[in-house]
């Protein structure tokens, strides 16, 4: 049990605000970490994101490119380069949390009854391999099951627990340190409402208090996803109290302002974190409107350091851990420098 004490509460205590190196070790299709445009993740940048004020790093990954596909056996080499920047998390003093990301929608897509044996016999192949190469790290690393398992209904959700016993068992089996290491299990869909209502109980650990829940918030969508018009409704430009416009009246949120998140992350405190269950808002965020210009532009942008600033405040204020998701448009991986300011010192700000 050296060096992995600490109960996931205890953990989560410490961990102020996460940040992803999204599109990168999880980019699939061309076998490499720069397949999506990304920059190979160095040291140093690692170091820069510490130093920046985030204390925790999730590390999307794939997997199922780089192994055998009658053995499960993973490329020894991809193996080692995921364990190269674990270590550069690790000795930059940043906890880490390593997942099986979307990794060709093996898992996530096929949450389903007819895929149960085949993705449980996968899941534990895949996660022996990587709790084993990974077992000597202190708790400082955090394994994560899935990443966005789309589940619907309560029958994919009995198949979505048999994914996280899977994940759980195997670990938990590779023994060392993973005997008592802190895993995150995502709810279904990593969907706020989904997993209130479908996800009614935890699944089986061997050790008391080393288990967290993860969610994702992107919501409402229309500000944070949509690009376009749709005839059901319109994009959201701008967002929250103070914020609205008074000339783009059309694109004006109409509902998943400050009430929702209040109301969304007050489910997840009742339901997980009031019960010693922390939980890991693993991804948000929200890009910059480009097509906007002049007063637009300015009051899109204010209103998304204002977005920022509240969801990490209140998620914080409930619990929850927020890791911010970014593909290279916060700070610069190739100069290891901030490359939005504003929206960077509106989500530090939320965690003072």
């Amino acid at each position: 049990m050296t060096g992995v004490g600490s109960t996931a509460v205890q953990i989560a205590s410490k961990i102020k605000i996460g940040f992803n190196i999204g599109n990168t070790l999880e980019a699939t299709g061309g076998k490499s970490e720069t397949y999506w445009g990304n920059p190979k993740i160095t040291k140093e940048f690692v170091a820069f994101v510490k130093q920046s004020g985030f204390n925790a790093i999730r590390l999307p990954a794939s997997w199922d490119q780089y192994s055998n596909q009658a053995t499960a056996e993973i490329d020894a080499a991809w193996l080692n380069r995921v364990k190269e920047v674990v270590q550069y998390c690790v000795d930059n003093d940043v906890y880490v949390v390593l997942n099986i990301h979307w990794d060709g929608g093996w898992l996530e897509n096929n949450v389903v009854p007819e895929k149960q044996a085949q993705n449980n016999a996968k899941q534990k192949a895949f996660w022996e391999q990587i709790a084993t190469l990974l077992r000597d790290f202190d708790e400082r690393v955090i394994f994560a099951s899935a990443n966005e398992p789309n589940v619907e209904n309560a029958a994919q959700m009995a198949v979505l627990q048999s994914y996280h016993q899977t994940f759980i068992d195997t670990v938990r089996a590779t023994g060392g340190k993973n005997a008592y290491r802190v895993l995150v299990l995502q709810g279904p869909s990593t969907d706020v409402e989904k997993t209130n209502k479908l996800w009614t109980q935890m699944p089986v650990d061997t050790v008391k208090d080393k288990l967290m829940a993860e969610i994702h918030y992107y919501t409402p969508w229309n500000y944070t996803g949509m690009t376009k018009d749709e005839s059901w409704g319109n994009q959201f430009f701008y967002w929250g109290k103070g914020f609205h416009s008074t000339t783009d009246t059309a694109h004006n949120p109409t509902w998943g302002e400050e009430d929702t998140v209040d109301q969304m992350f007050k489910l997840m405190k009742t339901q997980f974190v009031d019960k010693g269950i922390p939980v890991l808002m693993g991804e948000f965020g929200t890009g910059v409107r480009k097509n906007l210009t002049g007063a637009d532009l300015k009051l899109h942008l204010d209103s998304r350091a204002y977005y920022f600033n509240y969801i990490v405040k209140q998620a914080r204020a409930n619990g929850l851990l927020p890791f911010l998701w970014d593909t290279g448009d916060l700070l610069d991986r190739a100069n290891n420098k901030v490359l939005d300011q504003q929206a960077y010192d509106a989500l530090i700000q939320g965690t003072k």
